[in-house]
């Protein structure tokens, strides 16, 4: 159960109301007035408890929960457990986290800049605003309304953002635009220099980098990730973008919106992402590469050519999955059957 030091609950709700909140449909034989308090897993739900199931490995945990109301898909339906109020729904993964924002909304901002913020004369902070202690504010520097700049978090000159976007603690921004409803992580570097630099058996020369990061609505930037500015045309991150903790994005990459980048990827410069491109942990694009729209990386995988919209692929240099299959399979079996020698001998 979430822990109240943390987090505070709201509600309760009826159930006709979570019902709405869901999109989901009531299941029959259910009091629409009956009223909840909490969400909760399947294994700790109680009466008074909205809990979820999304995944056919947990319907003997969802058989046996004593959760009050269950969100569920249609085809479960039959084997929930007696007297369990349902919300039924194709969803229920989604549903579930719309009612759980329910419950545990974000806390409004705490309007205002604190003692101990730095902000300088000449930036527009917006109406609604937070400004933590130790947060600095630079010169010419625009903050929509109702956002919250977290402690120690360095906005820099000229930097705008959009409304009802956070920074978090110890995030720093520069050369950069970010739109509204933006959550970037504590320790987030935004805006820094790209690795651009000529090479020269007498020294390495600097290239200047003269872009600039563009961070669209709804996206999230996890902690401690870094997207350098571009050497001459933008960085862009699309709308709707997650991207997770730890993750590189050199300069000049374009993402579309929807994209997904999960822990530790690295996106080399000037490579292009279409639209709901997702890179599973530690995959690896080289610079230059276009990536085609809904492909698809898997965890590990050295991304060295384009690949075409809709592929999945595996595997370092990748391949198509399936090709990938086969080679792991093959070295398996060559593996094998020189471990069965060895024991001969």
């Amino acid at each position: 159960m979430p822990d109240p030091r943390f987090f505070t609950v709201a509600g309760p709700f009826t159930l006709q109301k979570l019902a709405t909140i869901a999109g989901a449909e009531i299941g029959p034989g259910t009091d629409p007035d009956t009223v909840f308090t909490d969400v909760a897993p399947l294994d700790a739900a109680g009466p008074t408890d909205v809990s979820f199931l999304d995944n056919k490995k947990y319907v003997e945990a969802f058989r046996a929960s004593r959760a009050g109301a269950c969100l569920v898909h249609p085809d479960v339906v039959s084997r929930a457990p007696q007297g369990m109020a349902l919300l039924v729904t194709r969803k229920p993964y989604t549903a579930y986290a719309l009612v759980a924002q329910a419950f545990y909304p974000l806390p409004a901002p705490r309007s205002g800049v604190a003692a101990g913020a730095i902000v300088d004369p000449t930036a527009e902070i917006g109406e609604g605003t937070e400004v933590a202690a130790g947060a600095v504010v630079g010169a010419g520097a625009r903050i929509g309304a109702r956002c919250r700049i977290a402690s120690n978090a360095v906005v820099g000159e000229r930097v705008e953002i959009g409304d009802d976007t956070t920074i978090g603690a110890c995030a720093s921004l520069s050369h950069c635009l970010i739109g509204s409803r933006v959550n970037i992580y504590p320790g987030v570097r935004i805006g820094t220099d790209g690795f651009g630099f000529a090479m020269d058996p007498t020294g390495f020369v600097r290239v200047p980098q003269l872009g600039r990061v563009i961070i669209e609505d709804d996206v999230e930037v996890g902690s401690n990730s870094t997207i350098d500015r571009g050497a001459g045309p933008d960085t862009v991150i699309g709308r709707g973008s997650m991207i997770d903790n730890l993750v590189q994005i050199g300069h000049n990459v374009t993402m579309g919106p929807g994209c997904v980048i999960v822990a530790q990827s690295g996106i080399s410069g000037s490579t292009r992402l279409d639209h709901h491109v997702v890179l599973a942990a530690q995959a690896g694009i080289a610079g230059h590469l276009k990536i085609g729209a809904g492909a698809r990386i898997a965890g590990q995988s050295g991304v060295m050519r384009d690949v075409p919209a809709g592929t999945e692929v595996g595997g370092s240099p990748a391949v198509p999955m399936k090709q990938w299959f086969r080679q792991v399979t093959t070295l398996g079996n060559l593996t094998r059957g020189k471990r069965s020698r060895l024991k001969e001998e």
